[in-house]
């Protein structure tokens, strides 16, 4: 699903005159310091935001005021928020029976959650509770859940901010193949240079609720547009 953002601002958040096109398919990381509007953005597109102005379109229709269970988004949060009670094939489960066909075939939900275990590295930890799960594994059934429900687009909130760096780098590049492997649009929100330049396939630089620059990684790195991104990449 391709998203348009045309002109959208909010006063609360630090969005000013937000414009981006990011085609299907495509993994696109928002970049930028603390505070500075990349996570009201992700909470805009989500529904969770109500804008001061402008609108947001995917795939051509208007979903400005979409109610956000008709958005077709999974959200994945950097707190995991799993249920502590439930299994992990119960935390997918939960998930999934949003969805029409699992409530048509609760035999093709369970099918599907055993998929979506397979597809996340989870098939050994079904019975398993968060309790006994690593930072690393709990982020995993985080993706799952959010997969559970078919999304068109994938929203990552810091997915990895919580985590030390050695599992941050093995994380990453498993989303970069699980992205692959999926027909979904993906934006993420995040502070570290690395993570985007790494696994990206266009970077939004931000800066007190304004985008500074759009444009791949190597375009990022080789033709900084401002000095502020030519600093905040290190350059």
């Amino acid at each position: 699903m391709s998203i348009l953002i045309e002109n959208i601002s909010k006063k609360i958040g630090r969005l000013s005159q937000i414009n981006l096109e990011i085609p299907t398919g495509n993994l696109v990381a928002l970049l930028g310091p603390s505070g500075s509007g990349k996570s009201t953005l992700l909470r805009a597109l989500a529904g969770f935001e109500k804008l001061d102005q402008g609108r947001i379109w995917f795939s051509g229709k208007n979903a400005t005021y979409l109610p956000i269970q008709k958005r077709q988004i999974g959200f994945v949060f950097q707190d995991y928020a799993l249920f502590p009670k439930m299994s992990i094939f119960e935390n997918i489960c939960f998930a999934a029976r949003l969805k029409e066909s699992v409530l048509l075939s609760p035999h093709l939900a369970e099918q599907e959650i055993h998929e979506l275990l397979h597809l996340t590295q989870l098939e050994n930890f079904s019975n398993f509770y968060p309790h006994q799960l690593s930072g690393g594994q709990k982020q995993r059934v985080a993706f799952a859940r959010a997969l559970a429900i078919e999304p068109k687009i994938l929203l990552l909130d810091e997915p990895f901010g919580a985590l030390d760096i050695k599992v941050r780098k093995s994380l990453r590049t498993w989303l970069r193949r699980l992205h692959e492997k999926l027909p979904v649009t993906s934006i993420f929100v995040t502070h570290d240079i690395h993570e985007a330049m790494e696994i990206a396939d266009y970077i939004v630089v931000f800066k007190d609720g304004y985008i500074e620059q759009f444009g791949t990684p190597q375009e990022i790195y080789e033709h900084p547009a401002t000095f502020f991104v030519k600093n905040f990449i290190g350059i």
